[in-house]
């Protein structure tokens, strides 16, 4: 991997803001695709949507890397908690920021939330499975080391190298962009079929934070918070637990709807 793709005098091109910005990019193109296809005619705010989810996702996702992951480093670098190039972005305080802000930018355009949404989640997990290679490139987001011969090995100039030097780590972001793509297909194929409203976006939540639960047990870069989990276990429970009670109301209620007018 590569952290540098090169430099215009000092200045750095890094390889993390490539592809951050694909996947904010991908994830906006796909939506738009859905939208399109979908026949609403919302397509046409998915760009300047697109941009106020970016902008929120970003914050939230800074923050929340900041305050739950990394505060013991950052509470002595207050300076640099705005120096996102470096890395350090939650990906699951970016969707709770993200989801906040597209809620009252669609309320503000009087657009249905819970359609929208289902129509667009595959967008997202594919800008997440996007995102991951930026992590990737950057060697941040690392696994812990698999105390064997085998594992990725970083560059001496990123952060999984610099906390546990020439050591073999799991490949835990790249089994997170992968599954982030099954999801995605998942999606996909879930959505063929009229649904219950709001039950898109809930398997998404829930299939996503099973994942990451279960891929929190091989990272590396930050440690436990309580009850020997991490922060962003016990942030996947919640939210696995809270779509989970949705998507079963979701799906009762339509049927209930249905047998009304049956």
């Amino acid at each position: 991997m590569h952290q540098y793709l090169f430099f215009i005098g000092n200045f750095p091109i890094r390889l993390y803001g490539i592809f951050f910005s694909l996947g904010i990019i991908s994830g906006c193109i796909t939506a738009y695709f859905l939208l399109k296809k979908d026949r609403r005619g919302w397509e046409s705010h998915m760009f300047d949507l697109g941009l106020v989810i970016a902008f929120a996702g970003i914050v939230g996702g800074r923050l929340w890397d900041v305050f739950f992951f990394d505060w013991e480093y950052y509470h002595n670098h207050l300076l640099e908690i705005p120096y996102i190039w470096q890395g350090g972005m939650a990906i699951q305080g970016g969707i709770i920021f993200a989801c906040i802000a597209a809620y009252f930018y669609l309320k503000k355009h009087q657009i249905p939330v819970l359609p929208f949404a289902d129509t667009v989640t595959p967008g997202i997990i594919l800008g997440q499975a996007i995102g991951r290679i930026a992590n990737f490139m950057n060697g941040d987001a690392f696994g812990h080391p698999t105390g064997q011969d085998f594992g990725l090995l970083y560059p001496d100039t990123t952060l999984a190298y610099h906390t546990y030097g020439a050591q073999p780590l799991w490949p835990a972001e790249v089994w997170e962009c992968q599954g982030d793509l099954l999801i995605f297909v998942l999606l996909l194929w879930y959505g063929c079929k009229t649904r219950a409203e709001g039950t898109t976006f809930c398997l998404y939540i829930m299939l996503y934070s099973l994942l990451r639960f279960f891929l929190e047990n091989y990272r590396g870069d930050y440690g436990t918070l309580a009850l020997g989990l991490k922060s962003a276990q016990l942030t996947s429970l919640t939210a696995f637990a809270g779509a989970f009670i949705l998507f079963l109301y979701f799906h009762f209620e339509c049927k209930s709807k249905s047998g009304i007018s049956e």
